[in-house]
C-alpha cells in the first residue's frame, strides 16, 4: 500500500425526511443563497421542503446552473451573492450544483479575479465560504469531496479543480428524493459511479486490500442495484444503496494509499466539450477501449476484476479479460447507456480534433502510468466508434 493522508470532514446525514435537518446545521445568522439546477427541484418539491426547514430566514435564490456547470452563469451567482451578502452556501442538486456552488463559494469572497481559482487544478485558493448541500441526484460524490469540474465553453475547456476549502460542510442525502429521476439519469449516476470506482481500482497491485475489497462491493452494489432502480423506482432500500454507493465511490476512502488512473474521466471531459455528450456516456464509450488498450498495463488488476467481481474463473488469461470488458459493456448497455460513438450520431467526429485538445490542455501523459500519450489515445478513440 502506498503511503497516504486521508481527511474529509463532511458531515453525512442520510436517510428519509433528512431535508429537515438542515435549519440546525446553519448558523441562524447566517446569509444564505440557495442554488440550484433546473426547474425540477421545484416542480418535485425539493425546493419547498428546503424552504420550509429554513422558513423564517431571509434567503437568496439562484437557479439555472447547468449541467457542466459553466463559468459565465456562475459569475451572475457571484455577484448576486455579493449584491446580497451572503456567506453561506446550500446546493440543492447533483454533482453540477455542487461542483458550481463549490466555485462559488472561492470565488465570492476572492479579491482577485475569479478566472484565476481556476488556473494550477485551484491551488491557489486560499479561503471559502461554507457549504452545505442537498443531494438529488446521486452520481459524483461531489458532496463528500473537494473537487469540482467547471466548463468555461468560449474556451473549449473543461477542468478541474481540487482544495480542502472546497469540502461541504454537511450533505444531506434522502433515498426518496430520487424516486422521480428519469431512467436516463439513473442509468447515467450508476455509470458514473461505477466508472469513479474503476478509475481508483483498475491501476496496478499494490496489496491494498482493503481498498480492493471496498471497490470490489460497492461493484457489486451497482451491478446487482442498478438495473433494479430501474425497474422497482421507488425501492427504497435500493436507492439508499445507490446513493451511498456514489458517495463512497469517490470521497477519498478507497483511493486513499492506492495509485488512481482517471485518464478516461479526462479524455471524456473533451468529448463532453466537443459534442455535447452527457459525461456518463463518454465515459460509457472511452472505459471498454481503454481497457483493451491498456489490458498489458493493467493485466493483473484485469484478472482479479474478472474473477471477483463478474466470476469469470476459467479460460485464458486473455479470454478472462476479454470477458471482463464484454461484461462492463453489456452491464453499462443494460443501464441504458450505448457504448460506441455512432450510436450518439455525432456528424463531425474527429479524431485529431479530439487529440489536439488534449494537447492543448496538456493531456499528453494520462494514466496511472503516464502512459496514455497522443498515439494511444488514438487507438482507444478508434475502438469507441
Amino acid at each position: 500500500m502506498l503511503n497516504f493522508e486521508f481527511y474529509n470532514p463532511t458531515k453525512i446525514i442520510f436517510g428519509r425526511d433528512s431535508i429537515r435537518r438542515i435549519d440546525q446545521e446553519i448558523p441562524p445568522d447566517a446569509g444564505v443563497m440557495v442554488t440550484f439546477g433546473s426547474e425540477s427541484a421545484r416542480r418535485y418539491g425539493v425546493l419547498d421542503e428546503v424552504l420550509s426547514a429554513l422558513a423564517g430566514r431571509e434567503i437568496t435564490w439562484f437557479g439555472g446552473i447547468e449541467p457542466n456547470p459553466e463559468y459565465e452563469t456562475l459569475m451572475k451567482a457571484v455577484r448576486l451573492a455579493r449584491l446580497n451578502q451572503v456567506n453561506y452556501l446550500l446546493a440543492v442538486g447533483g454533482g453540477s450544483v455542487i461542483d458550481g456552488t463549490k466555485f462559488l463559494a472561492a470565488a465570492i469572497p476572492f479579491d482577485g479575479d475569479p478566472a484565476e481559482l481556476l488556473k494550477h487544478s485551484g491551488k491557489g485558493i486560499a479561503g471559502a465560504l461554507p457549504i452545505g448541500a442537498v443531494v438529488t441526484l446521486p452520481a459524483s460524490a461531489s458532496e463528500m469531496n473537494c473537487r469540482a469540474i467547471i466548463s468555461q465553453k468560449a474556451l473549449h475547456i473543461k477542468q478541474a479543480i481540487m482544495n480542502t476549502w472546497l469540502f461541504p460542510v454537511f450533505a444531506v442525502l434522502d433515498p426518496t428524493r430520487t424516486y422521480s429521476l428519469p431512467a436516463t439519469y439513473v442509468g447515467n449516476g450508476v455509470v458514473d459511479t461505477f466508472v469513479h470506482v474503476l478509475e481508483q481500482y483498475l491501476t496496478y497491485p499494490v496489496e491494498a486490500h482493503v481498498q480492493d475489497r471496498l471497490a470490489e462491493a460497492l461493484f457489486l452494489t451497482l451491478i446487482e442495484d442498478g438495473p433494479r432502480a430501474l425497474a422497482e423506482p421507488e425501492n427504497y432500500d435500493v436507492r439508499a444503496n445507490l446513493m451511498w454507493c456514489a458517495t463512497l465511490g469517490l470521497n477519498g476512502l478507497i483511493g486513499a494509499g492506492v495509485p488512481q488512473d482517471w485518464a478516461a474521466h479526462r479524455a471524456g471531459y473533451e468529448l463532453t466539450v466537443l459534442y455535447g455528450l452527457d459525461h456518463a456516456q463518454t465515459l460509457a464509450v472511452l472505459v471498454p477501449a481503454m481497457m483493451k488498450n491498456r489490458a498489458p498495463g493493467k493485466w493483473q488488476k484485469l484478472l482479479q476484476y474478472a474473477e471477483r467481481v463478474w466470476k469469470i474463473h476459467s479460460g485464458t488469461k486473455e479470454a478472462r479479460i476479454d470477458a471482463a470488458i464484454e461484461k462492463t459493456r453489456g452491464f453499462f448497455e443494460g443501464m441504458g447507456l450505448a457504448t460506441r460513438l455512432n450510436a450518439y450520431h455525432i456528424e463531425d467526429f474527429s479524431i485529431d480534433r479530439v487529440i489536439e485538445q488534449l494537447k492543448a490542455h496538456g493531456m499528453v501523459a494520462l494514466g496511472e502510468k503516464q502512459d496514455v500519450t497522443p498515439d494511444s489515445m488514438r487507438a482507444i478513440l478508434k475502438d469507441c466508434l
